[in-house]
């Protein structure tokens, strides 16, 4: 049995709670701990009158006292920004209507989840799909990037995310995160699919892998995104993409998997 785990019949059943990642207190008021290790959720008690959205589908649990909301966020552009940056069509607002409700998301993927906090007139540009709750006074928004090639070779897509401050926002990157401090003029090449967020500092854009044999052979793709400084960073060790291409030369083909000689249905194996 796991170190303080009691199961004794006809007693309590204590379960060790889960490991606390982080701990705090949003912009607005409310506290909230992200727990877990790989598979992470955040709990927020949130104050009084308290409003945070999200898109639509990430509600894991919430207690009594919290009023849900579905809306179009900001109208038909409200709606066409969330489409064309991953999102949902619709947000949910959750208000709180006593103190210390208790609301949770869970991240869907293994990785970190992430609280950011933004002055008023501070912002930052995450990748598409980062999202997972924020307190309204947040806006959530299109970031493009700077160059037509950054979009279609970069391996984060044309279309990012832009969050504005002032309040406190959730976002959920895949695997571990590293930060980097760039200097004005310093530039970090990077994997695609392994930029998570920047600052809007940062010059984001794409170079071409150099030489012949590191094309064909360098099992790397094409193209670099690279980071230009000034501003900080931050990277993703384990892209979503990255892992299902992993996944995929596992699966079985032809309905039938290959590597193993057995009958394994397709639909069986993903639980269809």
């Amino acid at each position: 049995m796991t170190e303080g785990f009691t199961n004794v019949a006809g007693q309590r059943l204590d379960v060790p709670d889960p490991t606390v990642a982080l701990q705090g207190v949003t912009m607005g008021g409310s506290a909230f701990r992200v727990i877990g290790s790989t598979l992470q959720a955040v709990i927020l008690s949130l104050r009084n009158g308290a409003n945070i959205y999200t898109e639509t589908g990430s509600l894991s649990w919430m207690s009594d006292g919290v009023e849900m909301n579905t809306n179009m966020g900001g109208g038909i552009g409200g709606v066409f920004k969330r489409m064309v940056t991953g999102e949902s069509l619709f947000v949910v607002d959750y208000v709180s209507r006593v103190d210390g409700a208790l609301v949770a998301y869970s991240s869907d993927f293994p990785g970190k989840i992430v609280p950011v906090n933004l002055a008023q007139g501070q912002s930052m540009i995450a990748q598409r799909g980062a999202f997972l709750v924020a307190e309204k006074s947040v806006a959530l928004s299109v970031a493009w990037t700077r160059k037509l090639g950054a979009g279609f070779f970069g391996g984060e897509g044309l279309i990012m995310q832009r969050f504005d401050g002032p309040g406190t926002f959730f976002v959920s990157f895949d695997g571990e995160i590293v930060e980097y401090t760039l200097q004005a003029g310093q530039r970090l090449k990077v994997d695609t699919g392994h930029v998570a967020m920047f600052e809007p500092t940062v010059n984001f854009d794409v170079e071409m892998v150099r030489g012949v044999k590191n094309i064909l052979f360098g099992g790397e793709g094409l193209f670099f995104a690279t980071l230009t400084g000034p501003g900080r960073v931050w990277l993703q060790t384990m892209p979503m993409a990255k892992l299902a291409g992993a996944i995929f030369k596992y699966l079985p083909t032809g309905g039938q998997s290959k590597s193993s000689g057995l009958n394994v249905n397709i639909g069986d194996l993903l639980g269809g």
